[in-house]
């Protein structure tokens, strides 16, 4: 490597130093403001002229929202409608009312999985809560369960929930990657659900029957009736539940701003089938498949193959879920056309945050192009003998943890990574998005906001949400890069 390859690289390392610096400091800044600002300290660094600075900043940043952006908006009002409606309470309870006392956590974690698929994590806990908590204390009436009945139950859903939030699009962090890498989003969707698989079943139901018995976890009697139904300091585990699945999540906030749930009032009365909302739930993903199929199975002149592409774009699929959840879940589950709108406009706001790290990432990741430090990092990757998954891996694991952001953790290692790519084959790619996304998952701990919430919401000390909560993400982490190298190596 020549002197100014060098010199690139150092300027790259100090960016990442002063990134985790401006977020983690006295200063507290927001991660979008963090990201823009180093990006214009690395472009004047690195030579990039000063009249092209504005116009990377806001190529990176319109391009990474055009195709991610809208994604988003469209996947937060599609959670939304089926919190609201009550449909992923009714999917939820469905799995798990057929299930026996060993089989639950199973059933636990196939239901966090289907509700995982369209919802952020934070959000699909909370929607998850008033069933996690209900069953529990059914369990914990039998005393057929060694330990923590709700940690037996909520270690699954756990593991599910955060396995799909970093590891498989559309979610907003893998669907960032995509983009960046220049992925197949339909291989990187198969490759992402063969690696959640079994990663799920490790972290979820058989590390929770290890763990269940060694932690000693209630939560508040007061914050399980506001969740169940039931009245507090009854030994009863019959509670209802309500019917919204979600309560807290109704309103779009993960937690009032300690990290404590947010109220409990009641959605509108469950009129969903079933069928219905399944078939919501699985819209977006299933169109995203069958543009895959199309590319594979008929020629580029096929009518067939037309169709399905434009119907299988990730804002197509999107778009079409949504307006399919809006007529059969949010008109059929009698909220009213003003709720609704006024569910959705609340929606938009939860994840307005998380659209301008992306936009900030975007930025980033175009500034490193045009100045020359991509091609310094490929030229610095090519003399090394690591294993590129491992690399993007442990990028987005170190920063995710040091910035308390799995989404800037992931966009900081694509734009770092992307320069590696552009020779790779579709499947290298996909796995390292997978990679990089397992990563950003590793190590949640108290600069998390994920942390906090599982914490506060079960009732745990700092020692137990650690053992529980960061233990069954950085499994997930770890499972999830030994599942893309064994594929890396089989494929």
């Amino acid at each position: 490597m020549t002197g100014h390859t060098w010199t690139l690289l150092i300027i790259l390392a100090a960016a990442i130093a002063v990134l985790i610096l401006l977020i983690n400091s006295r200063l507290r800044f927001h991660p979008f403001v963090a990201l823009m600002t180093v990006s214009i300290g690395v472009a004047l660094a690195a030579g990039q002229p000063v009249e092209k600075i504005a116009e990377s900043l806001e190529s990176g940043a319109g391009g990474i929202l055009g195709d991610v952006g809208v994604t988003l908006a469209f996947g937060a009002m599609l959670g939304r409608l089926l919190s609201g409606s009550g449909a992923t309470d009714k999917i939820a309870r469905l799995i798990v009312d057929r299930s026996g006392e060993r089989s639950l956590p199973w059933y636990m974690a196939g239901a966090a999985f289907i509700i995982g698929i369209p919802m952020f994590f934070e959000i699909g806990l909370i929607v998850l809560l008033p069933l996690i908590f209900s069953v529990a204390r059914r369990l914990q009436d039998t005393h057929k369960v060694k330990g923590s009945p709700y940690v037996y139950l909520a270690t699954p859903a756990i593991a599910a929930l955060s396995t799909l939030h970093g590891m498989v699009a559309p979610h907003p962090g893998p669907l960032v990657a995509v983009e960046g890498l220049h992925a197949n989003l339909g291989p990187t969707i198969v490759v992402g659900l063969i690696c959640a698989i079994p990663t799920i079943i490790i972290a979820g139901p058989v590390y929770g029957r290890w763990i269940a018995p060694r932690l000693d976890v209630h939560p508040d009697p007061e914050l399980v009736a506001k969740f169940t139904g039931a009245v507090a300091g009854t030994g009863s585990g019959t509670g209802t539940g309500s019917a919204d699945g979600a309560t807290g999540a109704g309103s779009g906030r993960a937690d009032d701003g300690a990290g404590t749930p947010a109220d409990g009032s009641a959605a509108p009365v469950n009129k969903v089938r079933t069928g219905w909302a399944l078939a919501a739930v699985l819209v977006p993903v299933v169109l995203m498949l069958l543009r895959t199929l199309a590319e594979l199975m008929y020629e580029e002149s096929s009518p067939v193959r037309h169709v399905l592409t434009f119907t299988g774009e990730p804002v197509i699929a999107m778009l079409a879920g949504f307006l399919f959840a809006l007529f059969a879940l949010g008109y059929r589950s009698g909220m009213t056309p003003d709720a609704i709108r006024s569910s959705l406009a609340d929606s938009l706001k939860a994840v307005a945050s998380i659209l301008l790290i992306i936009a900030g990432g975007g930025a980033f990741n175009q500034v490193l192009e045009d100045s020359g430090i991509g091609k310094a990092v490929e030229s610095a990757a090519s003399g090394m003998h690591i294993n590129v998954l491992v690399l993007g891996w442990l990028l987005a694991l170190l920063l995710s943890f040091s910035t308390g952001s799995a989404t800037v953790g992931i966009v900081a290692a694509t734009g770092i990574l992307a320069p590696l790519t552009a020779s790779g084959n579709s499947l290298h790619t996909a796995l390292l998005v997978v990679a990089i996304g397992a990563g950003s998952i590793g190590l949640n701990y108290v600069n998390h906001a994920g942390f906090w919430l599982v914490k506060e919401s079960f009732g745990m000390t700092l020692g137990q949400a650690t053992k529980s909560h960061t233990a069954i993400q950085t499994i997930v982490s770890v499972c999830g890069l030994l599942m893309a190298l064994l594929i890396s190596v089989v494929v």
